[in-house]
């Protein structure tokens, strides 16, 4: 068994936002924390890719076109998947309703690096060992 200080080493890290530039900031800061990020610009286009099953975490922007970070995390748990989903939205009236539907974790933007660091840290705290 691993230790969870290796278990916590080079996980896959999939952001999904329709925001390009966020998706890239948070993919980088995901990566200088030692893990692999994926980004994706679309919810759909994250769960067409091959990365789904071996996601650790997911960061969700809450509103995108076609399905929002709520209606992509309920989709992850009919699919079976059990990963740790943060929400990211500019309206703080989303927090209840992510947490509500299964979220670890929310931030409202715009959030400082801190904060989704503490969040990651729920999330992989959350991993089964």
């Amino acid at each position: 068994m691993m230790a969870r200080e290796e278990l916590s080493e080079n996980l896959l890290i999939s952001i999904v936002d329709d925001d390009a530039l966020v998706g890239e900031t948070i993919g980088a800061l995901v990566e200088t924390l030692g893990h692999k990020a994926a980004v994706f610009d679309s919810a759909a286009h994250f769960l067409r890719s091959e990365v789904v099953s071996r996601t650790s975490c997911l960061i969700t922007d809450f509103q995108m076109p076609g399905l929002n970070g709520l209606q992509l995390q309920q989709e992850l748990q009919t699919r079976g998947y059990r990963t740790p989903v943060i929400v990211v939205s500019g309206h703080s009236e989303v927090e209840v309703r992510a947490l509500s539907a299964g979220a670890i974790g929310f931030l409202r933007k715009p959030f400082d690096a801190h904060a989704l660091v503490e969040c990651l840290k729920t999330a992989i705290g959350s991993l089964p060992c």
